[in-house]
Order: C-alpha cells, then structure tokens, then sequence
C-alpha cells in the first residue's frame, strides 16, 4: 500500500468546507481585520457579498466580503477594484484572514500490486 499526500488545502475554520488551495496563495504578507492574511487567486465554496468602497492600508478598494459557503461565516474579502495603479494586481483576488481558515493536507490510499 501507498500513501499519496492530495492536494493541500485551506478550510474553513468553523465548519471545514474546502475554501482554497495552497497553491493558489499569492502572498502571505497581508493583514487582515484580526491579524495577518493571505492573498490568494482563487477560491471555492464561497458566497461573495455585496460590493463596497474600503479605505485600506494601500488605499481606497472596493471589495465585497467573502462568506463560507456551508455556514456563512466571514472569511476576508474579495478585491473587486483598486483605484491607485500600483494595486491593480488585486483586483479579482481573495483575502483569507489566517484565523478564519484552517490549513489541511488531504490524503488518499492507492493500492499498488
């Protein structure tokens, strides 16, 4: 028997739907409401509120919030636009706050003859 390591992938912390992939972080370098926040290009059983104007730490955005899709708990964001140009790199990409999802490793058993 073989252990194959899946795909890693981040959860929910609340209810452990698959929000995202590991591969698809961007950057580990951002903050979030409750501390620190990852970038990422992707994300997977979401529900995207609606759209407003922020004042964030790089400037005016307009991001919508991004819930979980099971239990609608607030995950971060979704950066819909930027206004300045040295931000355009975020539009259409996810904040997940670091305390609002869980990091997995999913496994699967193949069995070799």
């Amino acid at each position: 028997m073989e252990d194959l390591v899946g795909p890693r992938l981040y959860s929910c912390c609340n209810c452990r739907n698959h929000v995202s992939l590991h591969d698809d972080i961007i950057s580990k370098a951002f903050q979030g409401r409750n501390g620190r926040a990852f970038l990422f290009s992707h994300a997977m059983n979401i529900s995207v509120g609606p759209k407003e104007d922020r004042h964030l730490m790089t400037g005016l955005h307009t991001v919508a919030d991004i819930y979980c899709g099971d239990c609608r708990e607030v995950l971060g964001w979704k950066y819909e636009r930027a206004y300045e140009a040295s931000q355009k790199y975020k539009e259409g990409k996810f904040i997940f706050e670091k305390a609002k999802i869980v990091k997995e490793n999913c496994v699967e058993s193949n069995v070799v003859n």
